[in-house]
């Protein structure tokens, strides 16, 4: 799914220093979370749920500057890994919480996801540890804190068939809206990615998806220093039935 659809994009976007936590998680539970149309996919039979925090920078349209309040911005997604009905891989997100008001109205207004306003900030020290906190707006107690240190030496490509391309070399996201499947296809270079310690990781977001929040450390995690992406536009997905 990597190859670059062959229509012109109506979104540009910078993700940058990109933490992937992932847990192990039970299928059907997984499964019951899904809208109908969509299926748990699995690597080595096992479901995978993460949380992904990182900067969204350089937001524009095709030929236009950047538009100020929706270009840069903290952004904080719960997510898992799905198929539709004929076997395209994608990603299912479960909420996507961001500290600008007008990008949030604008994701949910034109692209259907589930954004949510949130208060959130983010340092970098001298060696490149990261402390990345805040809460949803709506939800003061949803304390989310992330402190890691990068490893900045020996990045590396995901090898096809590893979990790390499993997780993260997704290039569909799946919405649904009035009982119908849209998605919508991304195209970036691969992810360069290094190992990363974990110094801290606090977060509700299972809880507050209604999902059980585990009570371990991720059972998998990576870092990347981030990607150009390209956006293509929302298409109804055909022959749902």
């Amino acid at each position: 799914m990597r190859k670059n659809p062959n229509e012109i994009p109506i979104l540009y976007q910078e993700w940058r220093d990109l933490l992937f936590l992932h847990w192990e998680y039970p299928i059907d539970l997984i499964q019951n979370s899904l809208p109908p149309g969509l299926f748990v996919d699995t690597y080595q039979g096992k479901a995978y749920v993460g949380v992904i925090p990182f900067l969204m920078d350089r937001v524009s349209l095709p030929g236009l500057p950047s538009i100020p309040g929706l270009s840069h911005f903290l952004e904080v997604n719960l997510r898992t890994y799905v198929y539709d009905r004929h076997g395209m891989p994608g990603v299912w997100f479960y909420s996507l919480d961001i500290n600008s008001f007008l990008a949030t109205w604008a994701a949910r207004q034109f692209f259907k996801l589930p954004y949510y306003q949130a208060n959130l900030r983010v340092s970098k020290d001298p060696a490149g540890k990261i402390d990345y906190s805040g809460s949803r707006a709506s939800e003061p107690n949803s304390t989310m804190h992330f402190i890691y240190q990068p490893h900045l030496a020996n990045t590396f490509l995901a090898e096809p068939e590893s979990l790390e391309f499993f997780l993260v070399e997704r290039y569909v996201l799946f919405t649904y809206e009035k009982n119908q499947l849209f998605f919508e296809k991304v195209h970036h270079a691969p992810y360069p990615l290094l190992k990363v310690g974990l110094e801290k990781i606090e977060n509700r977001l299972f809880e507050m998806n209604g999902l059980e929040q585990p009570q371990r450390v991720a059972d998998h995690q990576i870092f990347s220093p981030g990607v150009n992406v390209d956006i293509f536009s929302r298409k109804l997905l055909k022959n749902q039935k």
